[in-house]
């Protein structure tokens, strides 16, 4: 099983192991990622493997400070306000590829662009002491719930990896927003830890929405983020058995007979939800639930990614992607 070390204790021996083309779960604002050398080709295959993820779906590579993202990517000026506004923080930004960058094809997926991000604390300072990007998806096996703690990683992925850096639970709990600029507009892949709305308040522009084709960025299969349990969304009833993941004041008629209830935000506080999302997911996927009914949350600010991850949590499972 894999070693689980508190920050202050882990930095050497997560730097050992990415020097030697391994993987470190490391905590971030977001959720758990499973970090490998950037630059490194055994190391982003491990992450592959260790995640079950297939390969035709990139990779956000993690940098440690402006320089570093100017040496693997072509800023445009949309791109860099935003770099300058939320960076280091929960956004990515999808930008060409700087030629001669580096970062192995297998990060970018055959793709001409690359997801980049700023994180902040322990993988920024790791960062920077490796002195190469990282790419880091969430510390889970492919497709399933991400993971907010230490405990949900090890439980999920201990048996494949050698470390997991346990800095306490995310403070966001849901992934970056991904946002793409093209044609002097910007358009909104992933919605995530930062509300649409406080990107639009800096650029002064609206948000499209959606990729023009493919998978362009990470997070982005239709099916994603799935417990064992199915997931039925908008839920004004619970049937019985069924496990009930709540939202706000106001319950489901028949929740008294779940098979186990959390509520996401008692007081209906979007930010409070999304912190709680996947934790609570878990749990009541360990319930034995075979399915989890889930309360309407609102659309609005951090609404729009807890709605993202939920319904593609919901969606038809894909049992037929190619082996990894």
């Amino acid at each position: 099983m894999a070693e689980i070390l508190a920050v202050d204790e882990a930095m050497e021996r997560a730097l050992a192991l990415l020097e030697s083309g391994d993987v470190v779960a490391i905590p971030t604002e977001t959720v758990y990622g499973l970090a490998g050398d950037a630059t490194n080709g055994i190391g982003v295959a491990r992450i592959f493997e260790a995640k079950g993820r297939p390969r035709f779906n990139p990779l956000i590579a993690h940098v440690a400070d402006m320089a570093m993202a100017e040496r693997v990517a072509l800023f445009d000026p949309l791109s860099r306000k935003l770099a300058l506004a939320f960076w280091p923080g929960p956004l990515t930004l999808v930008l060409p590829q700087r030629p001669g960058n580096d970062i192995h094809p297998l990060v970018t997926a055959g793709l001409d662009t690359i997801a980049l991000r700023m994180p902040r604390g322990f993988g920024g300072d790791l960062i920077a002491r490796l002195g190469r990007p990282l790419a880091a998806p969430s510390a889970n096996s492919s497709g399933r719930i991400s993971a907010t703690t230490a405990q949900a990683v090890a439980a999920d992925l201990g048996a494949r990896i050698k470390l997991v850096v346990d800095g306490g639970a995310t403070p966001v709990g849901l992934e970056s927003t991904i946002v793409k600029a093209e044609g002097g507009k910007l358009r909104l892949l992933r919605p995530g830890g930062i509300a649409a709305q406080e990107i639009e308040a800096v650029v002064g522009m609206e948000l499209l929405r959606g990729a023009d084709a493919g998978v362009e960025a990470p997070g982005m299969l239709a099916s994603h983020y799935a417990p064992d349990a199915a997931v039925r969304l908008n839920a004004g009833t619970v049937g019985e058995g069924e496990a009930l993941l709540a939202f706000g004041k106001r319950r489901a008629e028949g929740w008294q007979k779940a098979a186990a209830c959390l509520n996401l935000s008692e007081a209906g506080d979007l930010r409070e939800a999304a912190s709680n999302l996947f934790a609570h997911m878990q749990e009541l996927d360990r319930s034995g639930a075979r399915t989890i009914a889930v309360e309407p949350v609102p659309f609005d600010g951090l609404g729009e990614a807890i709605n993202d991850r939920l319904s593609r949590a919901a969606a038809p499972r894909d049992n037929s992607l190619p082996p990894t």
